[in-house]
């Protein structure tokens, strides 16, 4: 029916995510993007180490998409001061991340993962208070 079981399990996958998505609060969503984002980032890395390069731009270029959305969902209006800052911090992350994969170096990478662990710790935080 699915051709090989691989495809059965990408497609039940991509359904769970589709309900968790439709049923998840704008601070869910957030979060989600960036558990996604902080598992493509590990995956980068170790696409450099292993010198699988071709998968290293790949994943590179998620984490870039991602990035941007994060980017383009702030709300200036509402977020004021946070929200730019937040936005000049993905920016940072997204120069670091071209060019750590232009040079090859995971130090570069490690940088924007500690920056967007703490963001991303502060947005879990965010998220126990609401609770």
């Amino acid at each position: 029916m699915y051709g090989n079981s691989e495809q059965g399990v990408a497609l039940y996958q991509e359904s769970v995510l589709a309900m968790q998505v439709a049923s998840a609060t704008p601070h869910q969503l957030v979060l989600m993007l960036f558990s996604g984002l902080m598992d493509e980032l590990m995956r980068a890395r170790s696409h450099i180490l292993a010198k699988r390069f071709e998968r290293k731009a790949q994943s590179i270029n998620k984490c870039i998409d991602i990035l941007n959305g994060l980017t383009s969902a702030l709300d200036y209006e509402k977020g004021g001061e946070l929200a730019l800052n937040l936005a000049g911090l993905y920016d940072y992350s997204v120069y670091r991340l071209y060019d750590a994969s232009h040079n090859l170096d995971v130090e570069q990478l490690d940088e924007v993962i500690a920056i967007l662990d703490n963001i991303k710790l502060g947005w879990e935080q965010m998220g126990s208070h609401e609770e």
